[in-house]
């Protein structure tokens, strides 16, 4: 169930809307120039510091745009006990436009459990060739969390026969090599631009 009630729209106001927020949360953040960069990072910081548990609760209970916001601002302020919750709403994929903020700030907690959490996703996910959810966001964040832990749960998705190639193979809209760099870098360079934050 999504809230669409006035405390839900306060919150949006207060986290989500500035600058628009929610639509830099992802790629354009961490291609933003440098001059414009520093300060929305900066009171991205602020209000992650500023926000309470039960505030982020009633975001995570929102649209994609003030669950994504949400997921950030989980991450920036370090408060991995969102993980389960986090987890729990990237495996139901209930809303569009969320999942990827899910994956970073999973891989940004970057404990055994996260890694869990997005290896069950990808477990369901990777069988649905038909569905282009946040497989390959996904996927990058299961190896990020790899080279930080120093394992390798991507290694059998990855695999000859393995989920993965299988459904990049399957999925009609994915195009190209079946490789994960590209996805491994996005999701470093979105850590990156946490860590950044969380340090102010």
């Amino acid at each position: 169930m999504i809230r669409h009630d006035p405390e839900i729209q306060d919150l949006f106001r207060r986290y989500c809307a500035p600058s628009r927020r929610y639509l830099k949360l992802g790629g354009a953040v961490v291609h933003m120039p440098r001059g414009e960069y520093k300060p929305f990072a900066r009171a991205l910081a602020a209000d992650a510091q500023a926000i309470s548990d039960a505030e982020l609760t009633i975001l995570f209970e929102g649209s994609w745009r003030e669950r994504r916001t949400a997921a950030w601002l989980a991450a920036v302020s370090r408060r991995d006990h969102f993980r389960e919750q986090v987890g729990a709403l990237l495996l139901d994929s209930e809303v569009c436009c969320a999942g990827k903020a899910y994956c970073v700030t999973l891989a940004s907690f970057g404990t055994a459990r996260d890694a869990d959490l997005l290896d069950a996703y990808l477990d369901r996910y990777l069988r649905r060739p038909d569905l282009a959810y946040d497989q390959p966001t996904a996927m990058g964040a299961l190896a990020y969390t790899d080279t930080v832990l120093h394992s390798d749960r991507a290694g059998r998705l990855l695999q000859a026969g393995g989920l993965w190639p299988q459904w990049f193979r399957d999925a009609p809209h994915m195009r190209g090599d079946d490789g994960i760099s590209t996805y491994l870098s996005g999701i470093r360079l979105a850590c990156a631009a946490i860590d950044e934050c969380a340090g102010f």
